[in-house]
């Protein structure tokens, strides 16, 4: 019924469309800048952030303890996976694409499609959640270094105002609403905007002194850990090892993803690297082993200075910052060490924002090269030579976002979004050594085209098992939503689609099967994600005034499926397309 949607775009043709003039990006970054990307774009949020949830636990999983340092190795192990096969499709295609290309040249265009869809959940969804995060430190760390306090009602979303006793009677009022919103993080992601469209090498630099910087705070924060408490100490802390079995360690692997999201980014740059087939491979497994070391030794540190019996009576507030309380713990009267570490948080948030930041546009890039959006997204800077549209887009969308939204499932969303884009690049490998084994593969993934792929693969669809339910919900009405977009204009605009003899304006039927994927998505996302199936019948069957919300979501989605069921029966009759 739809003409060629899974038709693959040749290796040569993606290539080729790289060097069309105007949508030729500047070649300006070595081996050193790729790896200080990379590493600029892992440590962040997650080393800073998440290894207190990770080893104490909560409500929807066991703490690891201790074995926290095996989490960090076994989620090391599945991005190594990953990280070799990103490494072979970055070597072979260096195309800006990253994931999104690598699909069209191994899956055909719908996969592809939906691949670049879910990227936007890794790099610009998951960079709402580290400027939330982002504008919490600064807050705090303006506060504890020079006593300085920003209103909450300029750094604090409105849901979130909504829990803390007094804030919203507190904020001005226009006309009787309370103005509340984050300015903090909207100002961060406008400053990244304006660093990334002056230009990558511009960019490259500012990156690399963050790196430097939030390194040496890293290293202060082991020191500083070692003169307080003893090495033989920190190992009496260590047990229980695993106060909650290998289930813990594995929950806590999960959690500890999130640290490890930004090695892929390293290949949105391929276009502007000097020596793609060298430097790339070079960038993602070094960034990733370097970081993996520092992660393990950190969260050593950090288990040995707070047992975990006294880390799981702590409140989740304090577990969001865990670095500066186990400072405080052993030594509450040195507050200028925590000062200095987060300052590192903060500087170390803002070069994730930064390589995210620019990963982002340059997906959007090569998709509208490609046809499947507007062509405005494919133009670049006459002067700084950067994807300026797209860049400046995506930083007020996430400037936007973050300055309203809550962070709240906002990793689980992101983690389950990209571990999706790892599995389809582990299986592309697979894929693409069969169908063009001839092909010059400047760097290949060791042991053949089965073994660590597959393993990759199965490696992350068991992590995604470990994220709660509702992330599933969630991602699932996200990809209704990019089929939408997909059915309604990309078909139609496709490069591809224009030789295979697509319509160019959108039929009827096809504009009504986007509708129908538009309400199921609507549905997803309106439905309780906290309820099983018994509670969400029983809320059905209960009525209007008590299951509104239930009621809503399945006749959005029952809709839905009938329009897409008419849509089908009248495209297959008019035989619109094959």
């Amino acid at each position: 019924m739809l003409r060629g949607i899974f038709r693959t775009k040749n290796l040569d043709d993606i290539l080729a469309s790289a060097q069309e003039e105007g949508h030729k990006l500047k070649r300006t970054l070595g081996p050193i800048n790729v790896t200080l990307l990379g590493i600029g774009a892992i440590i962040g949020a997650g080393i800073f952030a998440t290894v207190g949830t990770a080893a104490a636990g909560d409500a929807a999983r066991p703490g690891a303890g201790p074995s926290l340092m095996v989490s960090f190795c076994i989620t090391a192990i599945v991005c190594a996976f990953t990280a070799l096969c990103y490494a072979e499709m970055a070597a072979m295609v260096p195309i800006s694409g990253s994931a999104y290309t690598y699909s069209y040249a191994t899956l055909g265009e719908l996969v592809a499609w939906i691949i670049g869809w879910d990227l936007i959940l890794e790099y610009a969804i998951g960079n709402v959640a580290v400027a939330i995060s982002w504008a919490n430190y600064f807050r705090s760390f303006i506060h504890d270094a020079f006593g300085i306090d920003i209103p909450q009602w300029l750094s604090t979303d409105f849901r979130t105002a909504r829990k803390i006793p007094g804030l919203i009677e507190s904020a001005p009022h226009i006309l009787g609403v309370p103005i509340v919103f984050n300015l903090l993080a909207l100002g961060i992601v406008m400053l990244i905007t304006i660093v990334l469209v002056w230009g990558i090498k511009e960019s490259a630099q500012f990156n690399a002194v963050m790196v430097g910087i939030k390194i040496l705070v890293l290293l202060f924060f082991i020191t500083i850990a070692l003169y307080f408490v003893s090495p033989s100490k920190m190992a009496v802390n260590w047990q229980p090892f695993q106060p909650n079995g290998w289930g813990g360690t594995l929950a806590g692997a999960a959690v500890v993803f999130f640290a490890y999201i930004g090695f892929d980014a390293v290949s949105t740059v391929a276009e502007e690297t000097k020596n793609p087939s060298r430097d790339l491979p070079i960038g993602i497994i070094a960034s990733l082993v370097i970081c993996t070391v520092f992660y393990v030794v950190v969260a050593a540190v950090f288990t040995g200075l707070i047992p975990y019996h006294e880390l799981v009576r702590r409140l989740s507030t304090e577990q969001a910052e865990p670095l500066t309380m186990a400072l405080n713990h052993v030594a509450p009267n040195a507050n200028w060490a925590s000062a200095i570490v987060a300052f590192g948080s903060v500087i170390a948030h803002t070069a994730v924002l930064l390589v995210f930041q620019l990963g982002q546009p340059r997906i959007f890039f090569s998709i509208a090269r490609d046809g499947l959006l507007p062509p405005v997204f494919a133009k670049v800077h006459p002067k700084y030579k950067t994807p300026h549209v797209t860049t400046i887009l995506t930083g007020v969308i996430v400037g936007l976002f973050a300055a309203v939204m809550s962070i709240d499932e906002m990793v689980d969303l992101t983690n389950i979004g990209t571990l999706f884009a790892f599995v389809l690049v582990c299986v592309g490998i697979t894929i693409l050594r069969h169908k063009d084994p001839n092909r010059h593969r400047p760097f290949r993934v060791p042991l053949g085209a089965w073994f660590l792929p597959m393993l990759g693969a199965v490696s992350c669809l068991f992590l995604m098992y470990y994220l709660p339910p509702s992330s599933w919900w969630r991602f699932v009405a996200w990809l209704m939503i990019g089929l939408s977009v997909y059915l309604s204009y990309s078909y139609t605009h496709s490069a591809i689609g224009a030789t295979l003899g697509r319509p160019r304006v959108t039929p009827g039927w096809l504009a009504l099967l986007a509708l129908g994927s538009f309400l199921i998505a609507v549905g997803l996302l309106v439905l309780p994600h906290n309820m099983g199936l018994a509670e969400l019948r029983n809320q059905f069957s209960s009525g209007f005034a008590e299951g509104k919300q239930t009621i809503i979501a399945v006749g959005s989605i029952g809709i839905g499926f009938a329009l897409s069921a008419i849509a089908a029966i009248v495209g297959m009759t008019r035989k619109t397309a094959d």
